[in-house]
């Protein structure tokens, strides 16, 4: 009798098993996982809840810089959509083979703004040799990282375009991702930084001081693609959502631009 109790316990153990081993396979068909840029929290939240509110399975989102989550799928982060907040870190990953190229396009677009504490009564037009280094005083300038992170790169163009990059760029508070910049901002540590405007929209303790010209830079898009190592049968039909029309006028709302592919 004994000897049967153990080898039924044995079974079950087993079975127990094989159902642990499909469910953990089976779970990534049904929940797409997301690496998004930073700047796309709220928006991207909001349309994960519209494709779950369809009856799917709620997308995981990861949310950092873009150069960090390009770094982590070279490092073979498991994921199946990657959304960058610029063409370069896009290039990489498709240079190395790791996204579906038929699959990439452009989701949204956004636009350059300088910010200031929403108290402050700062001000000053981003022309050709402003006054930069003088509004900050004695502060420094919040920017994301311009050495990778996208939008601290967009930021130092616009600045050498207009030709003052010169005089701040020892006076930089960079931060790992743009929301670390617009968080220096809202809690006063930076009397200036430079960040998207979407970024700006959604804090209400900042408030825009100007909007730089799109001439300054290279344009702001954001790439979307599936990866090589995506396993979710859910995540090309994710994708095909965020860029239809229902997906797209949701990231206006938030302030970004589309139409942009």
């Amino acid at each position: 009798m004994r000897r049967i109790l153990i080898l039924l316990v044995a079974v079950a153990v087993l079975v127990g098993g094989a159902a642990w081993l499909t469910r953990d396979k089976a779970q990534p068909q049904s929940a797409p996982v997301v690496l998004a840029a930073a700047s796309m929290q709220e928006s991207l939240q909001a349309a994960a809840q519209a494709w779950t509110a369809k009856g799917h399975a709620a997308p995981v989102l990861s949310f950092a810089a873009s150069s960090v989550l390009a770094r982590q799928i070279e490092a073979g982060a498991p994921a199946d959509l990657f959304i960058s907040a610029d063409e370069e870190w896009m290039n990489t990953l498709a240079a190395k083979g790791l996204i579906r190229a038929e699959s990439r396009a452009n989701l949204v677009g956004n636009s350059l703004v300088l910010i200031a504490p929403a108290a402050s009564t700062v001000s000053v037009d981003p022309a050709p040799g402003f006054a930069l280094a003088k509004a900050l005083g004695t502060g420094k300038l919040a920017l994301a990282d311009p050495e990778g992170v996208p939008a601290g790169r967009y930021a130092r163009q616009a600045l050498q375009k207009l030709g003052v990059w010169d005089q701040v760029s020892g006076r930089v508070a960079a931060g790992d991702n743009v929301r670390a910049a617009l968080a220096l901002v809202a809690r006063g540590e930076a009397p200036l930084g430079i960040v998207y405007a979407t970024d700006a929209a959604a804090e209400p303790k900042v408030r825009v001081v100007a909007t730089f010209p799109p001439q300054t830079h290279v344009a702001i898009t954001y790439p979307i693609a599936l990866l090589k190592t995506s396993q979710s049968g859910d995540a090309s039909a994710l994708r095909a959502f965020l860029l239809s029309p229902e997906a797209q006028a949701m990231f206006r709302r938030y302030g970004f631009v589309t139409g942009t592919r």
